[in-house]
């Protein structure tokens, strides 16, 4: 199985809330899950902010994923959601798309634009069983 890109959007909400998303406990005890640092730069202010060391030496800990960004690419996605009608489409979810195309990732997220995107472009996401 490919390794599973997790979201920041489903990091807040597992932060907030342990019931939602339980099965990511299970990944993260299997070693299932990556991260890049995309997500933690969206992440670890607000912890740090907090005070949440904890939980900062854990996402730190998570095996990180280098991102190489081609803007051609982006600027590809961008317009091809554009013309699907998919609006508002930030550049960070841009740059997460391409990182799990080039790393054949899963993508873990709760944002429904990936949702959108992947009936596009070649890429799957984790759904729960």
């Amino acid at each position: 199985m490919s390794s599973i890109l997790v979201d920041s959007s489903v990091w807040i909400d597992y932060f907030s809330d342990k019931h939602k998303y339980k099965i990511l406990d299970k990944l993260i005890a299997d070693n299932q899950i990556c991260i890049n640092d995309l997500i933690l730069s969206e992440l670890l202010p607000f912890l740090y902010y907090k005070e949440h060391q904890e939980i900062i030496e854990a996402l730190l800990a998570i095996r990180k994923i280098d991102i190489r960004i081609d803007w051609s690419v982006l600027v590809h996605f961008q317009t091809a959601n554009l013309i699907k009608g998919i609006h508002k489409v930030g550049i960070p979810d841009l740059i997460i798309l391409q990182n799990v195309l080039d790393n054949n990732l899963l993508l873990f997220s709760a944002d429904r634009h990936f949702k959108l995107m992947s009936e596009m472009f070649t890429f799957r996401l984790f759904e729960e069983e």
